[in-house]
């Protein structure tokens, strides 16, 4: 009877040995699963959920306008007074919903190339008036209509997932021949998505055809998204700052005098890229701009979180579920002796035009299945190896504890 017990005892230690070893083992073998099923499902090839989504967007995109409306423009040109603004808006479009044409393999360099057509559809229902009101700026929506960006060439991840959507050539070239030095390189993604097993630690770099350079986001925090963790990355300031601020700015400088010596910060000089229009870009309503910058405006109420820059990633896969993007198109003002309205100016003016919000997210068609086809199964492999790991490790102690008190009785 005591055998019979002792070794029953034994039995479901040995048995709780086992189930805490194989959960142990589950671990970096359902790790390296997991990686592998990844690896092969973001590549941008033919069958994968990574090319499924990459051709034609899941998401639907929205494009929002404001545009200012100067108020006195009489008192600035007479007295150059500060300009005060009221912006108008939002005026929405529904953008993004063309599939990218053109879709080309190379399987030589393992690239895939692409154009991404652009396309408008005014969204009365989310617009504060029609496309007919008195803004001619709104027409920027209109031109939008009927083009396309790029030709883009992107790594397509095979041979090497750690560059899947990295852009190796915009429109045929690796610089942009707008900027001096790094500055000109076209590096990282379009921001639709990144290499797959994103870090905290990372910084995120992006092109931006917007803004005619490359960007960067840094990790904020962790939020859940329709079920699903991600990590937001957003812009920092310390991309829009100057080179005294940021040395690495140094070459987003172009001039000495409207950047008070490239002291001027959160604009930039984006001519080059606009056939010589003096276009400066900023984030809306100046949003981590140098007071030199917004004090001749009035009107302005920067907020970060309606005017910042955002990604919220699905740290695994590295795909982009939602974003917003926000930036303010402005043009600078000057005075002229050519031109009548400016002959009284006695400054210059960086005026704010128009700013736009583009956001997406991820609909609950593709969140369903999401979260059935990566993070639940995910999550189910986790929970797996925990219980098999405690309740094994449970087991095992128990009946030790258990066995050595038996024995304890029966020596005695």
């Amino acid at each position: 009877m005591g055998c019979d017990r002792n070794c029953g005892l034994i039995a479901g230690a040995v048995i709780g040995a086992v189930l805490a070893v194989f959960g142990g083992i589950l671990m970096p073998v359902g790790d390296l699963l997991i990686e592998k099923t990844i690896k092969k499902e973001v590549v941008l090839e033919e069958g994968t959920i990574a090319f499924k989504n990459w051709v034609k967007t899941g998401t639907e995109v929205y494009r929002q306008f404001w545009i200012f409306d100067v108020q006195n423009p009489e008192e600035v040109m007479m007295n150059s007074s500060n300009i005060k603004v009221e912006q108008k808006g939002p005026y929405t479009y529904r953008v993004r919903y063309l599939a990218k044409e053109n879709v080309t393999q190379d399987p030589e360099d393992n690239t895939v190339s692409f154009l991404q057509p652009n396309g408008a559809i005014f969204e009365p229902s989310l617009s504060v008036g029609t496309e007919n009101d008195n803004f001619t700026v709104l027409n920027l929506a209109v031109a939008y209509n009927n083009t396309a960006d790029g030709v883009y060439k992107v790594f397509n991840g095979k041979g090497n997932i750690s560059k899947v959507a990295i852009i190796d050539t915009y429109k045929g070239k690796r610089n942009l021949s707008y900027w001096e030095s790094y500055c000109d390189m076209i590096n990282g993604t379009d921001a639709a998505s990144f290499p797959p097993f994103v870090e905290k630690s990372q910084v995120l770099q992006f092109f931006s055809s917007d803004i005619c350079r490359s960007i960067y986001a840094v990790f904020e925090s962790e939020i859940n998204l329709k079920g699903i963790p991600v990590y937001r990355f957003v812009l920092p300031s310390k991309a829009f700052a100057s080179p005294l601020q940021n040395p690495d700015n140094h070459c987003f400088c172009t001039e000495k005098i409207i950047s008070k010596n490239c002291t001027s910060y959160g604009v930039l000089d984006i001519s080059k890229c606009k056939d010589g229009r003096p276009v400066y870009i900023s984030l809306p309503h100046f949003l981590h701009a140098s007071p030199d910058v917004s004090e001749p405006i009035d009107g302005l109420n920067p907020n970060e979180e309606e005017h910042r820059t955002y990604l919220d990633i699905e740290p695994i896969t590295g795909f982009t579920l939602q974003f917003a993007k926000r930036l303010q198109v402005n043009l600078l003002v000057k005075p002229s002796k050519k031109i009548e309205a400016l002959k009284r100016l006695k400054r210059n003016y960086i005026v704010p035009i128009i700013w736009l919000n583009e956001t997406g997210t991820i609909g609950n068609e593709k969140a369903n299945m999401f979260r059935s086809k990566v993070t639940g199964k995910i999550n189910l492999l986790g929970l797996i190896e925990m219980i098999l790991l405690s309740v094994g490790v449970v087991m095992f102690v128990a009946f030790m504890i258990s066995y050595c008190a038996c024995r304890s009785k029966t020596i005695k």
